[in-house]
């Protein structure tokens, strides 16, 4: 039953990848992350259809700012795309990334239906073998079409034109897929112990602070706009966290109250 649940989600988990891939092939990396932070608007949608996800004032203030956030920088963004990018191809990368968005939400809340409906196991091996299934079915699948469409001979050159050298090549490659593991990890686990819209908050608040990253490492210019947003993506996970709070003391209550009830009861 596993294997059964994690494959129907493996082959659409490829195809996510591959227009994930278009659109960062096309767009700038902040124009990219933006995008991709609308997963959390259509994730409360299927979240609501498919999981059935109960919807305080909260919630949706914190799925409203935090994709208000995203667009705000979005909207500020200066950079059309890479250099030498036609507008055509620009606006490919621009729906293939927010399709890829849209598809990614409905795995997460397709994954939520999975551990209610399927596997039924409160496990910690239900998230690495969800994991571990639909990675090695996607894998395969993006081997195929790399070896299939033959971009497997650009490999080396890749390689030799890389700044750093080919062992940097290499290293890069290898760190990215662990840390890309690691956090599907914790994105799976989010699904299986919360919800996959919460999963979704905490991978949307992670994008809104992207900027901060691009400001280090890249140079990227740091203005008001974006300072604005990244503490209205604070706001808004905040938002979200409270609401689970309070939805925490009120089992903590209602199971004190039982226990009591449970107690006089016996005496």
């Amino acid at each position: 039953m596993v294997v059964f649940g994690s494959d129907q989600h493996s082959i659409p988990s490829a195809g996510d990848n591959m227009l994930y891939s278009i659109g960062l092939l096309y767009l700038s990396a902040s124009t990219y992350s933006l995008i991709c932070a609308t997963q959390l608007a259509f994730n409360a949608v299927f979240s609501y259809f498919i999981n059935s996800q109960k919807f305080t004032a909260l919630i949706l203030n914190s799925v409203v700012v935090l994709s208000l956030s995203a667009a705000l920088i979005a909207v500020n963004d200066d950079s059309g795309g890479p250099a030498g990018v036609l507008r055509s191809k620009y606006i490919i990368g621009f729906i293939c990334t927010l399709a890829a968005s849209a598809i990614y939400s409905l795995l997460l809340s397709l994954m939520q239906l999975s551990f209610q409906k399927v596997l039924k196991r409160e496990t910690f091996s239900v998230v690495l073998e969800m994991q571990i299934y639909t990675s090695l079915v996607a894998t395969c699948a993006a081997l195929v079409g790399l070896f299939a469409s033959g971009e497997w001979k650009t490999l080396h050159g890749e390689m030799q034109g890389f700044g750093k050298g080919g062992f940097a090549y290499v290293n890069t490659l290898v760190w990215i897929a662990v840390a890309w593991q690691v956090c599907s990890v914790g994105v799976v686990g989010l699904i299986f112990v919360v919800s996959s819209l919460f999963s979704n908050v905490i991978s949307t608040l992670s994008l809104a602070v992207t900027p901060i990253a691009s400001v280090i490492i890249f140079h990227d210019a740091m203005n008001g706009v974006k300072i604005v947003a990244m503490l209205m993506a604070i706001w808004g996970f905040s938002s979200y966290i409270y609401q689970n709070y309070l939805d925490d003391s009120k089992a903590r209550k209602t199971r004190s109250s039982v226990s009591e009830t449970r107690n006089d009861s016996v005496c």
